[in-house]
């Protein structure tokens, strides 16, 4: 099976990656000097995007748990997957069948090197390097094609990473061109950083869009999102489009976002 080649000169390490911040923001190892710069710096002002990282993992976790054990979905396409991390999609959804395939896909080379390394013994699992733009790209792919059965349910993931990609790359109709490849009975899985404060909307994104050297799109708002859903004719699971630390949350002892600086905002949609 023939694999992407990777070296270290791939890896710009004085450029800022929303994948490695995350990592940072995860109390992963997996990142750089410029990657905590920046961190710091949007934490000064906005201080709970630490709490609004760990939330969101939290969420993916939840949802990759739901849709394997009471939907019975067991193939998943993690579009902007980012560096692994613990509790890793195919972790959950292999806990609930070991039979559960995964596909991640990211554009940062380091995923591709550190994913490789991790799925290394996991046949069923598999990382590759693409723009999530890509679709076409993305579900022809060697790797893809060999685990992934477009005739059968698929969850999609776009967990945290619509707001990289600018308006006029129409992520709005990114989520509807995969929605329409996907047998009925699918997932799609999205969510984005929102804000109705147009102060904090515009500082992360031009702070953002200025540290990752134009590798970023825009904090948007929550009808913005609802329009992903609506466009793509996704027939909205319950609690709804919501924050997502609500989203079913395991307990009612489970954190919840306690700031509106700004939020994940989103939910899970079925295509019918």
């Amino acid at each position: 099976m023939q694999r992407e080649s990777w070296s270290p000169d791939a890896i710009d390490t004085k450029v800022p990656s929303v994948a490695r911040m995350y990592d940072y923001f995860l109390g992963g190892d997996d990142n750089y000097q410029s990657d905590r710069d920046a961190c710091a710096q949007l934490l000064q002002q906005v201080p709970s995007t630490k709490v609004l990282a760990v939330n969101n993992r939290r969420f993916l976790q939840r949802v990759v748990r739901t849709l394997a054990a009471d939907y019975g979905i067991r193939q998943f396409v993690d579009h902007g997957s980012g560096l692994p991390t613990q509790d890793n999609v195919h972790q959950v959804a292999q806990a609930v069948d070991p039979e559960s395939r995964v596909v991640y896909v990211d554009s940062d080379p380091i995923v591709l090197a550190h994913g490789r390394a991790l799925l290394e013994e996991n046949d069923r699992t598999a990382v590759i390097q693409a723009d999530m733009r890509d679709t076409e790209g993305i579900f022809s792919h060697e790797e893809t094609t060999r685990l992934i059965d477009f005739s059968r349910p698929v969850a999609a993931l776009f967990v945290s990473v619509l707001h990289c990609i600018p308006d006029e790359d129409d992520p709005a109709g990114l989520v509807r061109q995969v929605a329409e490849r996907l047998a009925p009975g699918s997932f799609m899985v999205v969510c984005q950083l929102v804000s109705d404060r147009p102060e904090i909307r515009k500082f992360v994104t031009d702070f953002m869009a200025e540290a990752t050297g134009g590798h970023w799109g825009r904090v948007r708002e929550e009808h913005e999102v609802t329009e992903f859903f609506r466009s793509a004719g996704l027939e909205v699971l319950e609690p709804g489009l919501v924050e997502v630390s609500t989203w079913r949350p395991d307990t009612d002892l489970a954190p919840v976002q306690q700031t509106d600086e700004w939020i994940e905002w989103g939910g899970v949609g079925r295509v019918v």
